[in-house]
């Protein structure tokens, strides 16, 4: 019977399982739901979803299976996300599938791209406000600029406690790009401005291809040497892809390394979601703050393409301006929705593309910044 016993206790059944292990298996079914039926990136939500699942699965301590104890398998995947590990590996993809030529033909989108990081810094403020350490502060609004692979960054090197939270919080506003932006988007513009027509981006040469890449390394690490692990991968990633003699290496990171990642980010992310760990105040407050910056970041970016209106002769769909955010390409897939349906012949995703790209070089900028601030 004290056999029969201890197994009892080490079950799901047993005394671990609480309300909260019950209410992140309802969370998690959420998310696969969402990611199954619904299709809001369904590459994030399904591992996410299914991560949620296995870490509120209760267990005694001692089994070694949790994801917070010492060397079990899931501690040591976890290792990853822990030590900031796989965001580079994943900004090597994202570069190997990078066509830098919107950007390249039309630079002034670049500060689309810089406008909407302002979500980063005004939730970074307003959780200072809310008493959040200005550690901890900075890597809550790196959620802004809607790129889960830096806001894990970013933590995992100064708020590890709080690792968890906004890496679920910002792989989730990623997702829910379709359902956030579009309202944002309609909100601050007019049926005549979604209207806009922009030209046809001019050709861009492969030299301007391959040297850009090199430049905006240059460029960028010298301005914020603490985003070098995410940039120099990303840079990288995307001369592989324009040089065409790496074309074999450019493959395998933008297919198959990126899809082992994205598997294993999106797994260890759900299975820290730990009830006991998970539902706390503070990660309340940073959905709450994660949603408030990201509906930021959006708005940034289309008024400050309807600012550049006023000094431009040819004018700038300022849906555009929304594609700012990191999320790549969702944002631009979103821009180019929100404008089919007012002219089902105004296609805007090859423009959208150039703020998207520059968002993602200037989310990392921003963490590179904070990093070198308030560092340790």
């Amino acid at each position: 019977m004290d056999l029969f016993y201890r197994y009892v206790e080490s079950t799901g059944f047993g005394p671990h399982l609480t309300i909260g292990h019950l209410v992140m298996i309802v969370i998690g079914c959420l998310f696969l739901f969402l990611g199954i039926k619904k299709k809001f990136e369904p590459l994030l939500l399904v591992p996410i979803g299914f991560g949620i699942l296995i870490g509120n699965v209760p267990v005694a301590e001692g089994m070694r299976i949790s994801v917070y104890e010492d060397m079990s398998v899931l501690n040591i995947l976890y290792f990853g996300i822990r030590y900031g590990v796989y965001p580079p590996l994943i900004f090597l993809g994202i570069g190997a599938m990078t066509d830098f030529s919107s950007l390249l033909s039309k630079p002034v989108l670049v500060l689309l791209g810089a406008a909407a990081q302002v979500g980063i810094f005004i939730t970074f403020a307003g959780a200072l406000l809310l008493g959040f350490n200005v550690t901890d502060a900075a890597s809550i609004g790196i959620i802004g600029g809607a790129d889960g692979p830096t806001a894990i960054f970013i933590s995992s090197l100064l708020a590890p406690d709080l690792l968890g939270p906004i890496a679920i919080a910002a792989y989730s506003y990623m997702a829910l790009v379709p359902v956030i932006q579009p309202p944002v988007m309609k909100l601050l513009t007019t049926r005549k401005e979604r209207l806009i027509r922009m030209k046809e981006p001019r050709p861009v040469s492969r030299r301007e291809k391959i040297i850009f890449p090199i430049a905006g390394l240059l460029i960028s690490l010298f301005i914020a040497p603490g985003a070098l692990p995410l940039l120099s991968m990303f840079f990288m990633g995307n001369l592989l892809k324009e040089a065409v003699v790496t074309e074999r290496l450019a493959h395998t990171a933008r297919t198959a390394l990126v899809d082992i990642i994205t598997i294993l980010i999106g797994l260890t992310v759900g299975v820290s979601t730990q009830a006991d760990h998970f539902l706390t105040k503070q990660s309340v407050l940073i959905f709450a703050l994660g949603a408030f910056s990201f509906a930021l970041a959006t708005g940034g970016g289309v008024l400050f393409a309807k600012f550049l209106n006023l000094f431009l002769k040819d004018k700038i769909n300022p849906l555009i301006g929304a594609a700012g955010v990191s999320a790549v390409p969702d944002s631009a897939r979103v821009v180019q929705h929100v404008g089919l349906e007012e002219d089902p012949d105004n296609h805007l995703l090859m423009h959208a593309m150039g703020p998207n790209v520059a968002g993602v070089i200037g989310s990392a900028i921003a963490a590179g910044v904070f990093y070198a601030i308030f560092r340790g």
